[in-house]
């Protein structure tokens, strides 16, 4: 449950950033901020996949670079989804998902699966 909670916090640290630097991104209230980093986590846990395996094909004809589309589109999803959330276009939406992609990435490599800092002990005798 701790890692659910601290993933949550970590999506909406991106989201805050990505309202921070992106001119056309922009959310209301800290309310929105949470609902805004659940929605963005259930769709990426449950349409991101399905969507995923829809444009396989496109994907890869594009060398993956059509997931950078994707993750835009999934951004530009819970936009539609929230009132107080919105994002002006396409480039927004893209590099407001590249924010929150690069602030979850980084997190990741500092926290495990459950949550939990993880610290590693290199002993060399």
């Amino acid at each position: 449950m701790a890692g659910i909670i601290l993933r949550t916090l970590i999506t909406m640290l991106g989201l805050y950033l990505a309202t921070a630097l992106i001119p056309g991104v922009q959310i209301d209230g800290t309310a929105n901020f949470i609902l805004a980093a659940i929605l963005l986590s259930l769709v990426n846990g449950f349409v991101r996949p399905v969507a995923f395996l829809l444009t396989l094909p496109l994907t890869i004809v594009t060398l993956g670079l059509f997931l950078l589309v994707l993750n835009a589109a999934m951004f530009g999803l819970v936009a539609a989804m929230l009132d107080e959330f919105s994002v002006a276009g396409f480039w927004s939406a893209l590099f407001g998902a590249l924010i929150v992609s690069i602030t979850s990435t980084m997190a990741s490599w500092y926290i495990g699966p459950d949550g939990r800092y993880d610290v590693f002990v290199v002993r060399r005798d």
